[in-house]
């Protein structure tokens, strides 16, 4: 249905147009002044503006320039209409001005509505245009915004949020992320609504669309009547327009519902369409983003410790973090062995975030363990890893400290192979020991002893010991030695419970880029041993 505003000051001539108008179905407003004329755009939405070009109270001209320059109608199509500005000269003028045509009387009732057809067609294709051009535009960055989520219930957030700013409908998406409860987000235009729905509801939905369990993505028009029998409270008055995407075979589909007049053109069902690949596209990355995660937690858990040892004296904590944003297993670890007389403690890290980091982790973790049951000394032991690593591993390098402690006197014979040094804390103070050395991976013979950093020293009966990885103190923009002093003044007081402690240090930092091992060690205030 086309409305049409009609403006001249004389009645008969209003009425002899309007009547044309509405024998082609065209729905006709009236104005015979300027100052009408802007009323009743402001009051509804006009199509086509039919003008006269004088007017009592301003130039039909300068009406048509105003109404060209304005940013609300600058698109609106207007035809002049006069009886007496009627030569050349008038016509240029016109449509300088802005007119879409200009006829001057007598006029021709089929002349005249072939003219409104024409200029119509114009203004409708123009219209289409922009119209898409706006809604690919906002499709372009809610794509952007919905790549950018970072949980399942985020890109149904904005999804919703992108459909209603899309498409200016009540929209609702349908999810079922891997814990089984199906989500239903829909948005009203003041915020998304989030709420539980049946688990079978997306599969429901893909055979309403004719997906069924095909990938790809559907469109269909759910009659009213239907969409309320599968969701009887639903917030819509008319027909639904319903896209229905997956991406991999045996996934669960995602939904996205229109509400409102919706998306029923070929071009508003491609954008639909679009939109619902892009969710799908999302929800797929993000599922298989966090099965990865979880096996490589799995992985790397399995990999550490399943429980420390009991030493009598000696109280022990560990701790690791891994990455949040890290889906990729990574090479830090830690290692504590009871060997009677000695207690030996380990932390590194393998270079990378990968399966083959890990992999190479373990290797050196078993090695380490082995290479301890034959009794050899700290500094033997990463003589005896180095050569493991350039023997099995050359493409790759590791840090690691290594301590061995005598449970009874608190001696301590520390060996670093290029790792952060261990921080030595007693009676409310606390400093770094020897770090440094050559990397575990590099060239050298057997017998060179070089590379590696040696010290000896006593933990005394209430003194502290914390092993870390660098990934606690490593940030982008801060120099190392910063944090480092940060770290060495927050552990100087120690928590009567080391969980406590350990779990303070971790909070202090914050999130992580990279992996974090810490091991934390406490020689017991009363207990002194034979030393």
């Amino acid at each position: 249905m086309t409305t049409t505003l009609v403006v001249d000051d004389n009645d008969t001539k209003r009425y002899i147009i309007g009547s044309w108008l509405r024998r082609a179905g065209h729905t006709v407003v009236e104005a015979a002044t300027a100052a009408e004329t802007w009323g009743r755009l402001t009051e509804r939405t006009i199509d086509l503006v039919v003008l006269d070009v004088r007017l009592p109270d301003m130039s039909g001209m300068e009406v048509c320039e105003r109404i060209k320059a304005a940013p609300d109608t600058s698109a609106l199509p207007v035809i002049h209409i006069s009886a007496q500005a009627v030569n050349v000269a008038d016509r240029t003028e016109g449509l300088r001005s802005g007119a879409d045509a200009y006829m001057t009387d007598p006029i021709d009732p089929g002349e005249f509505l072939a003219t409104v057809e024409a200029v119509l067609r114009y203004y409708q294709a123009r219209r289409r245009a922009e119209r898409l051009a706006a809604r690919l535009d906002e499709l372009t960055r809610t794509t952007m915004a919905i790549n950018a989520a970072e949980s399942f219930d985020g890109v149904a957030a904005v999804a919703a949020r992108g459909a209603f700013a899309i498409f200016g409908a009540p929209a609702s998406v349908f999810v079922l992320p891997p814990d089984g409860r199906a989500r239903w987000t829909s948005e009203l235009g003041i915020g998304p609504w989030r709420r539980d729905c049946p688990p079978d509801l997306p599969a429901r939905l893909a055979a309403i669309s004719g997906l069924d369990d095909a990938t790809g993505a559907e469109v269909t028009q759910v009659p009213l009547e239907r969409w309320l029998e599968i969701l009887p409270d639903s917030v819509v008055e008319d027909d639904v327009s319903l896209v229905v995407a997956r991406f991999k075979n045996g996934r669960p589909p995602i939904g996205i519902g229109l509400g409102g007049r919706g998306a029923r053109s070929e071009d508003d069902t491609n954008v639909l369409r679009q939109l619902g690949q892009a969710v799908a596209l999302a929800m797929e990355a993000l599922r298989s983003y966090t099965e990865e995660h979880t096996t490589s937690l799995t992985l790397q858990h399995s990999l550490l410790p399943s429980s420390l040892p009991s030493v009598p004296g000696w109280s022990l904590a560990v701790r690791y973090e891994p990455a949040s944003d890290q889906a990729e297993v990574g090479g830090d670890f830690y290692e504590v062995l009871d060997r009677g007389d000695r207690m030996l403690v380990a932390i590194g890290d393998v270079q990378g975030h990968s399966l083959h980091a890990a992999t190479v982790m373990a290797e050196i973790r078993h090695a380490l363990r082995a290479f301890a049951a034959e009794g050899h000394d700290p500094v033997t032991i990463l003589r005896l890893l180095n050569g493991v690593m350039e023997r099995y591993h050359d493409d790759q390098t590791a840090t690691m400290c290594l301590m061995t402690v005598d449970p009874l006197s608190g001696d301590a014979h520390v060996a670093s192979a290029g790792h952060i040094p261990p921080l030595h804390i007693s009676g409310g103070r606390a400093r770094y020991g020897d770090g440094g050395g050559v990397l575990l991976g590099f060239p050298r013979a057997p017998s060179d002893l070089s590379g590696v950093t040696v010290e000896k020293t006593r933990i005394p009966p209430g003194g502290t010991v914390v092993l870390l990885t660098d990934g606690l103190i490593e940030d982008r923009g801060i120099p190392l030695a910063d944090n480092l002093e940060r770290l060495r003044t927050l552990a100087a007081d120690v928590d009567d419970e080391l969980e406590r402690y350990g779990d303070r240090i971790i909070a202090e930092f914050g999130h992580r880029e990279d992996d974090v091992a810490l091991v934390v060690l406490r020689r017991d205030e009363r207990f002194s041993g034979a030393g």
